[in-house]
């Protein structure tokens, strides 16, 4: 804590908006002996400037640093002292450069700065006291264990071991097969991997397969499963079931590669498969090319003309809408738990849904790749490829043009909407929507159709987590059963810290992408390691020393912090208390935010700390001649970069706004709304990340459960007799700054439309 604190304002951050000299006179008649130091100077960051504060600390004469200039997003590199701690205190962005005189506005009269210095105002003392209720966080460190586990033996757990053992780790590579080399062994040929991208080429699985074994840090498990995992980052513990006998693994992160496995065939039987004996999928032809032996299955004869099929718009359809019905009736089952495998079959049916109606990159490029082995192995033969969209992004292009100059490969666009059977084992493919806008039927000799490629983690726990929250990672509600946490973010971090996922586990790639990702999940097993050992989060508050701690006497074992902390961070002990795994935490704060009983905190992030923050905010007894005041509470992640962004482009906001970061929406606790409506404050905005589907959230649920807690809140003001329309929470994209700003001044008319808090003046 904090007990000495120097207050410097940066001259050359500030631009001559502010009298420093009266913002300064302000801090010391405020705080006087708690800031023995107020200073400004011409250019706080440069050397000089560095060296001015640090000549502060190193004579003992302050034990914090308050930095008043430019946001903490920039020069977080420069403002570093050893014995002190800092905090920033954003006056340039959101302050100088989003004030806007409140002309119509009661309490504005459109030429008085007097409200920009109250704003100042406010932001100074609010980090002063910041800095006075934070402690220096750390103590977290702990002994690794500097072994990584892959689990997978395809293509990119070969690479992602490879990469790892390069960086001087260990590795445990656990294969469930007697092979190494997973899909990639069983290919015939693999996109181009390397210029000048114009023909398919061989994998090079055996080069890769060699190079794993002869490595002395790697240590190969055939025939191996693993039958659980236990404890945290830096600290796992792997039960492995090797040759029949289980054995017990100590090991400090996981690359789960496990890959992909086909979807079940019955699905596509619109296209003909299983109905029609010359429909295969191209898993299915992939293996008869590798075999030298593209036949028929009808009479074994070579065939003429193969069409592969690529647009079948909504001939799914109705199997979507059976499979949503089996849906809900299977999880309306798992509430009642009338099934075990109940669970199981919902997430399947649900992946085949969301996933069926539409194709990738990859089934264009595999389809591509397999006009060419007609070409090359029955070379008097025809491809005709028919697409709804042929996606070849970047490089790939050259792929496309090349077949596209190839005279034995024929593509068209088209949807397909009727597949029969066309006599003597030929099938009939019926085309609307084509380029030349009528219906088209083709007669081939061999009708070629996707093949589904789903997670192995759709269908197996796969890792069998020791976790409270269960042995497999949560469903993905857009992409059910892929092992990913943050797609937009952060690719290969799961939503179990210390587990990277990569390759067609994550999401469908080729061998080019999967090997890229590969290296980017070895980097990060390896980044956890690191961090672990020093007591730092990992992602996406790299290198945060904090943590929570649990003031457990007051713990009611409601189990709110275990049940909605998004990461697994939490166990609990005999007696229902929560069990914190430290290494497993990203520091959210969504434990903070669901204890109603307020017993969770950071030593540098905690309810009382930002609670006095907002009892800094000065808030006029009477709207008419003071303003009104309103509260946001802004995610760090993605609306406090927007707020900054809007301001830097000149989108100025109303100056009666009081900006306050948090980490996540899901660290928001309701005793922060209560006690800024019953200190008068007229309204309070919430700002935080997109939620639903695409989990945009960087902590996956943080808006989303915040957004559940609204009714709390709303429970809240209701007993203060405050209407609800007060507090509102609004999803924000950090591309969003062209309209925060609106939206800002949207819900400060609307709130003095009511006029004002009931509270203001007690």
């Amino acid at each position: 804590m904090a007990e000495k604190i120097g207050v410097y304002f940066d001259e050359a951050s500030l631009g001559g908006a502010l009298d420093l000299a009266a913002l300064m006179d302000g801090v010391r008649a405020k705080w006087g002996a708690t800031c023995p130091v107020v200073k400004s100077h011409p250019q706080l960051a440069s050397d000089a400037g560095r060296a001015m504060i640090q000549a502060d600390i190193d004579a003992g004469t302050i034990d914090g640093v308050c930095i008043c200039g430019p946001s903490p997003r920039v020069d977080w590199d420069i403002y570093r002292f050893q014995g002190a701690q800092v905090e920033r205190v954003n006056l340039r962005e959101q302050c100088v450069l989003c004030y806007r005189d409140p002309d119509g506005v009661p309490g504005g009269d459109g030429t008085s700065p007097e409200l920009l210095q109250k704003m100042a105002m406010d932001y100074v003392n609010m980090g002063v006291v910041k800095l006075q209720k934070s402690t220096p966080p750390g103590g977290g460190e702990i002994d690794v264990v500097r072994r990584v586990l892959v689990v997978g033996g395809g293509w990119t757990g070969l690479t992602a071991a490879l990469d790892v053992a390069a960086l001087g780790y260990d590795v445990i590579l656990v294969e469930k097969q007697d092979y190494l080399g997973g899909a990639a062994a069983q290919m015939y040929k693999t996109i181009p991997l390397k210029p000048p991208y114009t023909k398919a080429e061989a994998t090079g699985i055996e080069k890769k397969i060699a190079a794993v074994q002869e490595n002395e840090k790697i240590q190969v498990l055939l025939n191996a499963q693993l039958v659980s995992l236990a404890g945290a980052p830096g600290q796992y513990t792997a039960t492995i079931a090797v040759a029949g006998e289980e054995r017990n693994e100590e090991i400090g992160s996981v690359v789960l590669a496990t890959g992909w496995t086909p979807l079940d065939g019955s699905y596509l039987k619109p296209l003909g498969y299983g109905r029609l004996k010359n429909v295969v999928t191209a898993w299915e032809f992939e293996s008869m090319a590798k075999a030298k032996a593209i036949v028929r299955k009808s009479d074994g004869a070579k065939p003429k003309k193969v069409l592969f099929v690529l647009g079948f718009g909504e001939m799914l359809a109705p199997f979507a809408q059976k499979e949503q019905e089996e849906a809900e009736a299977a999880a309306k089952a798992a509430q009642t738990k009338e099934a075990d495998d109940t669970p199981k079959t919902n997430f399947v049916k649900q992946l085949t849904y969301k996933h069926l109606p539409f194709t990738s990159e990859l089934t264009s490029l595999t389809a591509l790749k397999q006009a060419g082995y007609v070409r090359e192995q029955l070379p008097e033969s025809a491809a005709i490829i028919v697409y709804e969209h042929m996606m070849v992004p970047g490089i790939n292009e050259l792929y496309y043009k090349a077949a596209q100059n190839d005279p034995g490969v024929m593509m068209t666009k088209g949807v397909v909407r009727e597949v029969r059977d066309g006599g003597d084992g030929d099938v009939v493919v019926v085309l609307e929507d084509t380029l030349l806008g009528a219906k088209v039927e083709i007669e081939a000799d061999m009708v070629v159709v996707p093949t589904g490629m789903v997670p192995t983690t759709a269908l197996d726990p796969v890792l069998n987590l020791k976790y409270r929250q269960g042995p497999a990672f949560p469903d993905l509600q857009l992409f059910s059963g892929y092992a990913d946490s943050n797609y937009i973010c952060f690719p290969y971090e799961t939503r179990r810290t210390g587990i990277y996922a990569a390759g067609a586990v994550r999401q469908p790639m080729g061998l080019a992408l999967a090997e890229t990702d590969a290296a980017g999940a070895a980097l990060k097993a390896v980044q956890c390691l690191e961090s672990a050992n020093r007591g730092m989060a990992v992602h996406p508050r790299s290198g945060d020393l904090s943590f929570p701690k649990f003031n457990l006497l007051r713990c009611t074992q409601c189990k709110r912090c275990t049940e909605e902390c998004p990461f697994g961070a939490l166990d609990e002990d005999e007696k229902g208390n929560p069990m914190p795994n430290t290494s497993r935490c990203r520091r959210c704060g969504t434990c903070m935010g669901a204890c109603p009983e307020r017993v969770i905190s950071f030593d540098n992030y905690n309810i009382d700390q930002i609670g006095s923050m907002i009892k800094q905010i000065e808030v006029p007894d009477d709207m008419a001649v003071g303003g009104p005041r309103f509260l946001i509470l802004a995610c760090e992640n993605d609306a406090y970069p927007a707020l900054d962004i809007a301001a830097l482009q000149g989108k100025p906001w109303s100056p009666y706004v009081r900006i306050i970061p948090v980490r996540c929406l899901g660290s928001v606790n309701t005793i922060w709304i209560a006690d800024a409506m019953s200190k008068g404050t007229d309204g309070c905005l919430l700002l935080g990340c997109k939620y639903g589907e695409d989990y945009q959230c960087h902590f996956v649920k943080g808006s989303e459960l915040c957004n559940r807690r609204m009714a709390n809140i709303g429970e809240t003001l209701g007993k203060l007799g405050i209407e609800t329309e007060r507090v509102q929470q609004l999803q924000v994209a950090i591309d969003d700054y062209a309209i925060v700003p609106q939206l800002i001044d949207t819900f400060v008319n609307d709130i003095i439309k009511l006029g004002p808090n009931p509270f203001k003046g007690y």
